[in-house]
């Protein structure tokens, strides 16, 4: 019996792969045999280092600004592509994105690029009957008081994931989502760096610790797979209990 996780022979995309939940992805993509492209900020792959949680070992690189959408449309593309994930990401502290650039900044990472990314490869997908990964956050469930932009543009995210599962079925594209709980990347310091916060936040999740960008991947290896064949337009939360409470 063939392997269902086997990706051998797959062409994969992952946004946001540099570092992270979307490294983590992109690695776990690579260790089951697909081809994976990763795009960043960063001028090269040679620019990120393990700090970062980037292992860009066996990956492609492109360098694109998702928060451009000129950028999006003028990277090279794919005649035919099986997984496009989204996994960018933007958040701002100390009330950033109360104001009106740190608001727009934010959007523009964190749900237009998805859009612009899906509409760009909508193409490609549907040449290879393929299938879309968006990457959101729990923040779309509950409040998030001092990240405004960050809770909207992750719900819209969503949103979208339902919109586009049912808008592009029809084009043989299954779009899903994962919404990842509080997970080890550098986006969470704010937290992780202080003890107190740390400990107020571990306290929330029922399993009782931080999630691993490895544990993101076995979602996206799923959604990607043949075993969620019958998956549409769903976002699993991958967050240890966290919005149980």
């Amino acid at each position: 019996m063939s392997d269902p996780l086997d990706l051998s022979g797959r062409t994969a995309l992952v946004v946001g792969g540099s570092s992270g939940i979307g490294n983590g992805i992109a690695q776990a993509f690579r260790a089951r045999g697909a081809a994976v492209t990763v795009w960043g900020t960063r001028p090269s792959a040679g620019h990120y280092a393990a700090e970062d949680g980037s292992d860009l070992a066996g990956l492609a690189y492109e360098r694109v600004d998702v928060s451009d959408p000129a950028a999006i449309d003028a990277a090279p593309g794919f005649e035919s592509l099986d997984i496009l994930v989204t996994c960018q990401g933007a958040v701002l502290y100390k009330r950033g994105e109360f104001a009106r650039e740190g608001w727009q900044h934010v959007m523009d990472v964190n749900l237009n690029s998805v859009m612009d990314c899906a509409r760009r490869f909508h193409d490609a997908l549907a040449a290879a009957k393929g299938t879309l990964i968006v990457v959101s956050s729990t923040a779309a469930y509950h409040a998030t008081i001092g990240n405004p932009a960050y809770a909207a543009s992750k719900a819209g995210a969503v949103a979208l994931v339902r919109t586009l599962g049912s808008a592009w079925a029809r084009d043989g594209i299954r779009v899903n989502g994962i919404a990842p709980g509080f997970v080890a990347t550098k986006m969470t310091k704010a937290t992780t760096d202080h003890p107190d916060r740390l400990a107020g936040a571990l306290a929330k999740i029922p399993l009782g610790r931080m999630g691993m960008p490895e544990e993101m991947a076995g979602a996206a290896l799923f959604l990607a797979s043949p075993l969620s064949s019958y998956v549409l337009g769903q976002t699993i939360v991958v967050d240890g209990g966290l919005t149980l409470q």
